[in-house]
């Protein structure tokens, strides 16, 4: 008995084709992106730099920075540049050298260096501020002393100049910070494409869909009826797991709850609207499920919730951007930690919006009134 039931579930495991080809290969897909794909150590990180000396011996500091592969160099006006820029996400660290500091370098005076690190990824952080180091070492260094041979009892400095870092938005480096905000979207994306990514199959399997498909309802009333629940439970859902983040683990204010407000609704419907179509799409519940679930952990690794995306290898890399989860991601952590203006975070909601409208809208051309 126990044979012939086991080869009944085998055959109709085999009557199912699209199940068996996302067993097959969702595995082989997760196996290229944690072997080949992704990388803890990123590579090019854009660097805004300030050289008020533009001497020979600020050459060798910025020079080693570039040489060294890790950082990508570029010049702005300002400290206060180099702190919007990274704000803004443009930049993941900065350099600030003063317009004194051959002046200071010369008279042995310990002259000061400043490295900004963007705090929001503290391992990126701590990776940071180690490749900073080849600032400091002896090569770059060498050239700096100066000994006045008429003065034989003067006091070197042990270090021609001094690097202060200053950690920027997270200066504690609480991981909680980090990873928190990204977990609410994959929580919410979690339960918005399992709820909605069932709905319609669970009717057809259940053979209520003709009920509905008798009635005179139009294609856009009936995606439109089979979002709006949804959408209202996962936003509900959203502010409670949100509220929690801020009592248990004291995340921070967001700079407007407007913006997030508008996050969480454009997210919510993007991932709702996704989730419908998938129920369109597939023909039982299991199928939903292991679609949700395909596309659920690749938006974890992609989106640059767990992994830097300057850790993507460059081939690989577009893939993150038409992941809406990448979007989510840049704002939320932006106005959470970074306080991030309206204005910088435009593309982002641009894109989640972008993504929203088209999946309802290929939700409704899928949509058929026959089975």
């Amino acid at each position: 008995m126990i044979r012939a039931i086991a080869w009944k579930e085998l055959l109709q495991l085999r009557r199912d084709p699209r199940l068996v080809v996302l067993i097959a290969v969702m595995p082989l897909v997760l196996l290229v992106l944690f072997g080949v794909a992704l990388k803890l150590e990123p590579q090019n990180v854009r660097m805004a730099y300030v050289d008020g000396d533009r001497s020979l011996f600020t050459n060798l500091i910025r020079t080693s920075l570039w040489s060294d592969g890790y950082f990508d160099l570029y010049e702005v006006g300002s400290e206060t540049d180099i702190r919007e820029e990274i704000r803004a996400g443009r930049a993941k660290a900065g350099l600030f050298i003063g317009g004194d500091f051959s002046a200071l370098l010369t008279e042995n005076r310990q002259p000061h260096v400043t490295l900004f690190v963007d705090g929001t990824m503290p391992s990126l952080t701590t990776a940071m501020k180690y490749h900073s180091r080849s600032v400091t070492a002896e090569g770059v260094t060498n050239d700096m002393y100066f000994l006045d041979p008429d003065a034989p009892n003067v006091v070197i400095a042990r270090e021609p100049f001094i690097m202060d870092t200053e950690v920027l938005f997270n200066p504690d480096e609480k991981e909680t910070w980090f990873f928190l905000p990204g977990v609410i979207g994959v929580l919410i994306m979690q339960v918005a494409l399992i709820l909605a990514g069932i709905s319609v199959v669970r009717e057809r399997e259940k053979r209520t869909l003709e009920q509905l498909l008798v009635t005179p309802v139009s294609k856009s009333a009936f995606i439109a009826g089979k979002l709006l629940p949804y959408v209202i439970i996962a936003l509900l859902d959203f502010y409670l797991v949100l509220g929690a983040g801020w009592l248990l683990f004291d995340l921070p204010a967001p700079s407007s709850q407007l913006l997030l407000f508008v996050l969480a609704l454009l997210f919510v419907a993007g991932m709702i609207a996704l989730g419908l179509l998938i129920s369109l799409v597939v023909l039982t519940q299991q199928q939903a499920m292991f679609i949700a679930i395909f596309i659920i952990v690749p938006s974890m690794l992609l989106s640059g919730f767990i992994f830097p995306l300057e850790a993507i290898p460059g081939p690989v890399r577009p893939l993150s951007y038409v992941i809406p989860f990448t979007y989510f991601v840049d704002i939320i952590r932006g106005l959470l930690i970074k306080q991030t203006l309206a204005g910088d975070l435009l593309a982002d909601y641009a894109a989640l919006a972008g993504f929203a409208l088209l999946f309802v809208a290929a939700g409704i051309l899928k949509f058929r009134r026959s089975l």
